[in-house]
């Protein structure tokens, strides 16, 4: 926290806001007074775990640093720094590379990372994102006053009082499920985005710099075999990257392509015994993917867990997850992860899993039909959106892919149909709910001089990914005082990814075909060529079922700010035709019922309970 006005910080406030993140950091706390500026900190220790207490100030006492995250790179930094090192770990790397380099540094770390840094020599503070997102970083300022944190309940603990929703995101919500960078739900609350960095200086002028973007596509020799071995060389010293630690790691298992190549690899460059990996289910065949993970396990040798999740667990947990997550929870998935946190708690502190490979290297079937729906959208926008939502409005759920490119062909550019592949609602729907209440434009910066595939990949790449998969990572995990390291979010290996050719991605209609060829050399192949399932929950039957009156109630009751807030009629047409069986509106409701319990946890109550499970 800062302030420009020459006015000393509040240490109160301070303590506030970092007594709320202990669950970050149960093993470690510090703060940093410099007069009107102050660093808190929490830490889970994971490298140098005796020393490197935080926040830490250079030797020469001109910067200061609150680090969430891990370099590493770190040895191989410090090997080329002229620097008198007092601890053995990633933290003081940077401090030195500050000193040596100035800010410009950050462009040598390999790592996932947030951190505020504070030059005392000219007053400024920096505030810096890793390149994909991997951690959060959020601020807000108000008057002279700047509060900035990795999670947004702590400025919530800081601020005077309890900000206001903010509306005009509620239509990127309901566009989406998250509100993308650098807005928020809470009104005046910013998130850093992805790859940026923040400098402030002494009178709170404020730039914001983009650091990081992924490489154009570049010619590329050798064909597909070479670029089979280039990404297998990259998987192995991504995985090797991110088993750097002190500390015991594992690694998630669901029994899928991407998640089952990093448990190879990992198995294959752990030392001290057999890996230990964990994997969830829902007693559910249709949906469970336990008997792949066990099929891995065995394959490898590693030291399996499993655990279930049933509609009990998201009662029970919806207010307290809500309260970890600052956001709506986005997707149903959420819950198993947290449990699968939990789970691994008990014997790791690091776990390793396979988030981005969809993003990389267009594993989801809508990069399929990518150019074909580009080309198809030469018609006329009124043509498109006419037909489409005709049919989107009497298509059954057993054709719910189709019912999705419908909605998908009949948004107005290109891109809003990328946006619109994961969209709960579509424009008419959004437009019914929310009967004009004001809204936002937000944009992904899809280039028109890329292709299809690419250019999907780049809007996923910078909103779906960091807000959604890798928020809800990010917070389900640290709920669980757990660090979780995707090793394909590597951005070295993104950074090969998006120089590949699309061609390489999808492939004679294959997804994800680089990558599944790089799996086939060491995952069994009846893995590598199953269907993909995805971590579903069946919330289908579940809102039909166990939990149909609880929906209706909180989304149509006397409080509800959801019934308050957008068209009633909407809502209650809604739930008619998801409990007829003929349409499954599990995702609507879901999007509905997570903004509901959202509202309610920060704007009614505290959940309880929610402090004490931190």
């Amino acid at each position: 926290m800062t302030r420009f006005d020459g006015t000393a910080v509040s240490r109160d406030v301070l303590a506030a806001m970092t007594t709320t993140l202990r669950h970050r950091g149960p093993d470690d706390e510090g703060t940093w007074f410099g007069g009107d500026i102050a660093f808190g900190h929490r830490r889970l220790s994971i490298i140098d775990v005796a020393g490197s207490h935080q926040p830490m100030q250079s030797v020469d006492d001109r910067w200061v640093i609150a680090f969430n995250g891990e370099i590493f790179n770190y040895r191989e930094l410090r090997a080329h720094l002229d620097y008198p090192f007092h601890t053995d770990g990633d933290t003081e790397t940077i401090l030195a590379g500050l000193t040596v380099h100035g800010i410009a540094f950050v462009s040598q770390l390999v790592g996932q990372f947030a951190f505020a840094a504070f030059d005392r020599r000219d007053g400024t503070l920096h505030l810096v994102r890793d390149r994909l997102g991997v951690l959060p970083l959020y601020y807000w300022r108000a008057g002279a006053e700047l509060l900035f944190a990795s999670e947004i309940k702590a400025i919530l603990a800081g601020m005077p009082h309890r900000p206001s929703v903010d509306h005009q995101s509620l239509d990127a919500y309901l566009y989406g499920r998250s509100v993308p960078a650098p807005f928020t739900l809470f009104e005046g609350v910013r998130k850093l985005e992805a790859g940026h960095r923040v400098e402030i200086d002494r009178s709170g002028a404020e730039r914001s710099v983009r650091y990081w973007t992924p490489p154009d596509e570049q010619p590329w020799e050798g064909g597909a075999p070479a670029a089979v071995d280039a990404v297998d060389a990259a998987v192995t010293e991504a995985v090797r990257s991110a088993l750097v630690a002190d500390v015991p790691v594992g690694a998630y298992l669901s029994g899928g392509v991407d998640s089952s190549l990093i448990v190879a690899k990992a198995s294959a460059l752990h030392t001290g015994g057999p890996l230990k990996t964990f994997s969830a289910g829902f007693g559910d065949p249709r949906h469970d993917e336990l008997p792949w993970a066990r099929m891995m396990s065995e394959h490898v040798g590693s030291d399996h867990h499993e655990i279930r999740v049933d509609a009990a667990d998201f009662e029970a947990l919806w207010p307290m997850l809500t309260w970890h997550r600052d956001a709506p929870m986005s997707e149903p998935a959420d819950f198993a992860v947290y449990r699968l946190a939990q789970a691994a708690r008990e014997h790791v502190t690091v776990v390793l899993s396979g988030e981005g490979g969809d993003e990389l290297f267009a594993g989801y079937p809508k990069y399929k039909v990518a150019r074909a729906m580009a080309a198809a959208s030469i018609l006329p926008g009124r043509f498109r959106q006419g037909v489409g939502e005709r049919l989107d409005a009497h298509l059954p759920s057993s054709l719910a892919r189709l019912r999705i490119a419908m909605r998908a062909w009949a948004a107005p550019n290109r891109e809003d149909q990328y946006r619109t592949w994961f969209a709960p609602f579509s424009a008419r729907e959004r437009r019914e709910l929310l009967a004009g209440l004001p809204s936002r434009t937000t944009s992904t910066e899809v280039g028109a001089r890329d292709d299809a595939i690419r250019a999907m990949l780049l809007a996923d790449l910078r909103s779906w990914l960091p807000d959604n998969l890798l928020e809800r990572g990010d917070r389900m995990s640290m709920a669980a005082s757990l660090e979780l390291r995707p090793p394909l979010l590597d951005h070295r290996l993104a950074e090969l990814a998006f120089r590949l050719p699309s061609n390489v991605k999808v492939r004679s209609g294959q997804t994800k075909w680089v990558l599944k060829e790089v799996a086939r050399r060491h995952v069994p192949a009846q893995i590598v060529d199953r269907p993909k399932v995805g971590f579903r929950v069946p919330l289908d039957a579940w809102f039909r079922t166990s939990l149909r009156d609880t929906v209706r109630d909180r989304l149509t009751g006397s409080g509800s700010f959801v019934a308050q807030t957008f068209d009633k009629g909407a809502i209650e047409r809604m739930l008619d035709r998801h409990s007829s069986g003929r349409f499954n509106e599990e995702i609507r409701i879901w999007t509905l019922m997570s903004l509901e319990v959202w509202h309610e946890t920060f704007f009614s109550a505290v959940p309880e309970g929610a402090c004490e499970s931190a």
